[in-house]
């Protein structure tokens, strides 16, 4: 086929000329061992779990709290499995539509990336998406509330990743994700009586909705700039081809374009994956305090550092108080509570309500020698004392603090301590989630396949296009991690086909851009809307 031929539209099951083949049929071998996979995978969690409880003499679960916990990190797994069959798609369509990798054999290995990228991730991204829910929910997620919340948001993100991935739409699933978690911080202000730390937190939303707007059309710009400067330095005339017939393109072009979809596939898993890691932690915090509350893996070595910045933090604090006296542990964290829900925090019985919180997680781990030997009865204290501390620091800014260079250099250490001291991943949980990840990539891929790979563009998808798009989207998703920000791997790839095709002159297939562009918009509503429902009906259930 030529690069000028037009390629009409097709369905997964139909094969345009110089199209791959989609149709094989998957060998019984291959169901078993997905199943055993699978079915080890949930095996290995279990037992996990029921170890890392063990080892805190944390008490048993009740048949009923157990059967909830296995039900939701079960829907927070299957978030993860829609999400790798959905996005994960838009890595392997180039290496397919070029003929760089057999069908089966680009999804097993964009799938193994996936995985890889889960379990090298650094964990900034998983507690990104957290900082957005409601501060009541986070500190009492083992509620009913909690649970509300936990069921809705995932259920809203998948019900809606499923309806766009039917009609083989590209759509985000950190996009629908967000959307979700608004709709449970909008519904629970409401049923709250508007109560602000029920809500949702706003300034860093908007700091994830610049990420997500941002992502796409760097996609598109960039990947169309790539395009044309590779056309201005490298003069192979192969390179700007359409594949012909079934034959694989020559070597160098086939290894650029399976490193290309190495890549997005590694950076996929390590920033998509994150996001169910970190509501994954939430519902283990709320099911089994104890044991996941507080960084119990943190070194003993550690313990001087934070007892010193914890002091340092309190003299800052306590320099801001104006005289205020410092209240007992226990009103010290109702003055911030409610000073989070006003977000009136720049007021001197506050700075002295947080000089008492890091006074009392000093002496706290000063006691127990550590974080880890910190007893059980002592722990929801002490992750609320450090998690409310860490979230009136971060806001403490956009509350007209102004702090000096010298407090906000110790008061960012300081919080960087907490964080790492209530935020973290067990190897189980990232094992898992790799897992699920990387599982559903190898299911269900067909339908986002055909839409990247022939129906954004009018003509056929030629080497120099789907590498300059895979090369940006790996970038700009590496980049998005490095920092902790969400972004869309859906969104980043689509648009940067969708710009290698304009920078081209190929033409874009409108009706299809103008369908992705509709799911673009409507996601955020959509979620909203689904999570905001759900959450008020299991509200009356929980």
């Amino acid at each position: 086929m030529s690069d000028s031929a037009v390629i009409p539209q097709h369905g997964v099951g139909s094969r345009p000329a110089g199209g791959p083949r989609l149709e094989h049929g998957i060998h019984l071998g291959g169901v078993v061992a997905f199943l055993a996979v699978l079915v080890a995978g949930l095996g290995y969690a279990v037992v996990s779990l029921i170890a890392d409880m063990n080892a805190v003499g944390e008490a048993p679960l009740a048949y009923g709290a157990f059967a909830l916990l296995g039900l939701a990190l079960l829907i927070a797994l299957a978030f993860e499995f829609v999400n790798g069959f959905h996005d994960t798609a838009n890595a392997v369509a180039t290496v397919i539509y070029t003929h760089s990798m057999p069908p089966l054999v680009a999804v097993v290995w964009s799938g193994f990336f996936n995985f890889l990228g889960v379990m090298l991730s650094s964990g900034a991204v998983a507690y990104a998406i957290v900082t957005l829910l409601p501060v009541e929910l986070i500190l009492h997620v083992g509620s009913g509330a909690g649970y509300a919340m936990i069921f809705a948001l995932l259920l809203a993100a998948i019900i809606w990743n499923l309806g766009t991935w039917a009609f083989g739409l590209p759509n985000s699933s950190s996009h629908a994700l967000i959307g979700s978690v608004l709709g449970v911080g909008l519904a629970n202000q409401l049923m709250g009586g508007g109560d602000g730390t029920a809500g949702v937190d706003w300034n860093q939303a908007f700091n994830v909705f610049k990420a997500l707007l941002f992502s796409p059309l760097c996609g598109f710009a960039l990947a169309a700039l790539l395009l044309l400067a590779l056309k201005f330095a490298v003069r192979r005339k192969d390179l700007y081809e359409a594949p012909k017939g079934d034959t694989p393109p020559p070597v160098w072009i086939r290894g650029l374009l399976i490193l290309t979809c190495t890549l997005v596939s590694f950076f996929h898993g390590g920033n998509d994956g994150q996001k169910g890691m970190g509501l994954i932690m939430l519902i283990l915090i709320g099911a089994a305090p104890t044991a996941y509350a507080l960084n119990r893996t943190m070194s003993d070595d550690t313990t001087p550092a934070f007892i010193q910045s914890s002091a340092a933090a309190s003299q800052v604090f306590s320099a801001r108080a104006a005289g205020a006296p410092q209240p007992e542990a226990a009103q010290a964290r109702r003055t911030v509570t409610d000073a989070l829900k006003s977000k009136d925090l720049n007021q001197p019985p506050v700075y002295a309500a947080l000089s008492a919180l890091a006074t009392d997680i000093a002496t706290s781990v000063k006691n127990y020698g550590a974080i880890r030997t910190v007893p059980a009865a002592q722990t929801e204290n002490l992750r609320s004392a450090m998690y409310l501390t860490a979230d009136a620091v971060r806001l403490l800014p956009n509350a007209g603090a102004g702090l000096s260079e010298a407090e906000t250099t110790t008061l960012k250490s300081y919080t960087g301590l907490l964080n790492n001291g209530t935020r973290y991943i067990p190897g189980w949980v990232k094992v898992c989630v790799a897992l699920a990840l990387g599982l559903g990539t190898m299911v269900g891929w067909k339908r986002i396949v055909v839409t990247v790979g022939e129906k954004i563009g009018k003509t056929h998808l030629t080497y120099a296009q789907g590498a300059s798009a895979e090369m940006v989207a790996a970038g700009t998703i590496g980049l998005a991690e490095l920092y902790g920000l969400p972004v869309s791997t859906t969104h980043i790839l689509s648009s940067g086909v969708a710009g290698t095709m304009a920078a081209n002159g190929s033409g874009l297939q409108m009706a299809t851009v103008r369908n992705m562009a509709l799911a673009w918009i409507l996601t955020l509503p959509a979620a909203i809307t689904l999570a905001a429902t759900l959450f008020f009906l299991l509200r009356h259930v929980f």
